[in-house]
């Protein structure tokens, strides 16, 4: 499954790129708008800057309306690649624009749902961290942080596969998220290994791991930095000022947003990964496997 992946991201390496760049080049220009120019001072407006600022948030809003497009091209680009078809890059782009409003509903309670849950996390940390006296407090903290940590996963494992079920198959808002939660779940007779929800959570593994490891390559000497402060100073506001200052005084970070490029040119990948996964588990499901009902008689209908 990896390998085809890699294969049809090769084939349709252009195509996937022009995607990327719907979303990518407004963000980019917001990063480079906001490092290179100055931030204006309360006591002195710049209407330069003030003009820079609101072209940054221009640029960061147009990248978030564009996310949704970006999503939709990746699935149906993927899927006529699988498929064999001849397409134009600009027909798979209208047909992305069709479906921008149920996957922007879809990105904004998905990803919603995702933030309220770190959030709800880093309550539970901050409670601890108010009482670590209390011993009472503490074990508290732990139970909510075992039931935030069941609550997001179980929520992950619903909304593995919505964007293909809502570009692909053409479902609704709601009937995307039970056609990911029923095939998230689905497999039971096969091996664990080749069961949707593990490979699944494989892929998305993979590729957290490449975030972290991108993101730690960028940020290491800032974290190197930031740990030495946090062991050498003791009062957190302190700390505080000094890591603003050592963020301001390190300026525009080069490498990190070379590399931040490079993530979003390779992110398609996780979206091809899925899409793969979902063609290919719709096809292994076994057919002799059919629901079964129980009629008011007590006899089984399949």
């Amino acid at each position: 499954m990896l390998a085809e992946t890699f294969q049809i991201y090769r084939k349709g390496f252009f195509q996937f790129l022009v995607f990327t760049l719907l979303a990518l080049l407004p963000s980019i220009c917001s990063q480079l708008t906001t490092a290179f120019v100055q931030a204006p001072q309360v006591s002195n407006v710049d209407t330069v800057s003030v003009l820079a600022a609101g072209f940054a948030f221009l640029m960061f809003i147009l990248s978030i309306v564009m996310w949704p497009v970006y999503i939709a091209g990746i699935q149906i680009l993927t899927a006529e690649i699988v498929r064999g078809n001849r397409f134009s890059l600009v027909t798979v782009l209208n047909e992305a624009v069709k479906f921008w409003p149920r996957v922007a509903a879809l990105c904004i309670f998905v990803y919603g749902v995702f933030f309220l849950l770190m959030v709800f996390g880093l309550a539970i940390a901050a409670m601890a961290l108010a009482a670590a006296s209390s011993v009472l407090v503490v074990l508290v903290a732990m139970g909510l942080l075992i039931l935030q940590v069941w609550m997001f996963g179980r929520f992950f494992v619903n909304v593995l596969f919505w964007q293909q079920f809502a570009v692909l198959q053409n479902a609704g808002f709601i009937e995307s998220l039970r056609e990911s939660r029923g095939l998230a779940r689905s497999g039971h007779d096969l091996p664990w290994f080749q069961r949707p929800l593990w490979r699944g959570a494989f892929i998305a593994s993979i590729w957290f791991a490449v975030v972290l490891a991108i993101t730690l390559g960028a940020q290491w000497g800032m974290l190197q930095q930031y740990f030495n402060q946090l062991m050498t100073t003791q009062d957190p506001q302190a700390l505080l000022q000094q890591m603003t200052e050592a963020q301001k005084a390190s300026g525009f970070n080069v490498s990190a947003f070379a590399l931040g490029v490079v993530e979003r040119i390779l992110q398609p990948l996780v979206g091809i990964a899925f899409v793969v996964l979902y063609l290919d588990s719709k096809l292994e499901l076994p057919s002799h496997v059919e629901p079964v009902v129980r009629t008011d008689e007590g006899d089984v209908v399949r």
